[in-house]
């Protein structure tokens, strides 16, 4: 269980960020964190990940904060997949996969091939093996994404933060990601924290919701009771179509019209 308890954080005066926020996830669970730019979504991912420390309230994983975990035994326990992955180096597939074995490895110590074993088996398990040997900037946003997820696996971590894990891909890549987190979430029970604008990639799997607007929590809990016509308008202005697809299987949001937020 990682949790946020009454967690408060600002990047300076007169700055964005949050405000007495509370969020629960619990292990097994694939929580979706939900915002309009600037709400402080990544914000909390980085404070659920130990990357910040909140100015008030706590931290915690299983009960411990994270703030007193040692640096390597959290990477052992959470692995963060970001937005946005630059690299240095050109390096291959291969080689940004096993940078996730980095927490197990002491120090000055090389990658095994026990390491590399695991490498492989978490390319497989994204359907990026056969990408092994190409080098990481030549591959096309959805495989990059695949490959980044794959790394997080090979962290062996329990636990997974992936902010804004669809942002920028095409309709066929999104689809592609969501059936991979819903696999590994179901196959290999990988909790996962994911924040993300996107409303129907959070319905389409996630099982919670937390919704954040300007560093606030405005509702949080199960998705089909979260993801309402009401909360979209309270979230981003927007009336919506909010309902149940048979052919999707779940929830689908249409934005309908913009309204005006009340003073």
């Amino acid at each position: 269980m990682l949790q946020a308890a009454d967690v408060t954080f600002a990047y300076g005066p007169g700055k964005a960020g949050l405000h007495g926020v509370s969020v629960d996830v619990p292990g097994g669970s694939l929580v979706g964190i939900l915002g309009p730019n600037g709400s402080g979504k990544t914000t909390l991912l980085r404070l659920l990940g130990g990357m910040l420390t909140p100015a008030s309230g706590r931290i915690t994983i299983d009960g411990r904060d994270v703030s007193r975990v040692p640096r390597r035994q959290l990477a052992r326990q959470i692995a963060v997949v970001a937005q946005e992955t630059r690299l240095a180096f050109e390096y291959s597939v291969l080689e940004v996969v096993l940078m996730g074995r980095y927490p197990h490895l002491g120090a000055f110590e090389l990658e095994s091939q026990d390491d590399v074993v695991i490498a492989r088996e978490a390319l497989a398990a994204t359907g990026t093996l056969n990408l092994e040997d190409r080098l990481f900037p030549t591959l096309s946003g959805g495989e990059k994404q695949r490959v980044v997820i794959a790394s997080a696996l090979a962290q062996a971590a329990d636990l997974m933060l992936l902010d804004e894990p669809t942002a920028a891909l095409d309709p066929g890549y999104q689809i592609e990601i969501a059936t991979l987190l819903r696999r590994l979430n179901a196959e290999r029970g990988v909790t996962m924290a994911v924040a993300t604008h996107d409303l129907n990639f959070a319905a389409s799997i996630c099982d919670r919701l937390v919704l954040l607007r300007a560093g606030h929590v405005l509702a949080a809990g199960p998705t089909a009771d979260v993801l309402t016509r009401e909360t979209v308008r309270a979230l981003y202005d927007v009336d919506a179509d909010v309902r149940f697809h048979e052919d999707a299987g779940h929830l689908t949001v249409v934005p309908l019209r913009r309204t005006r937020r009340e003073a």
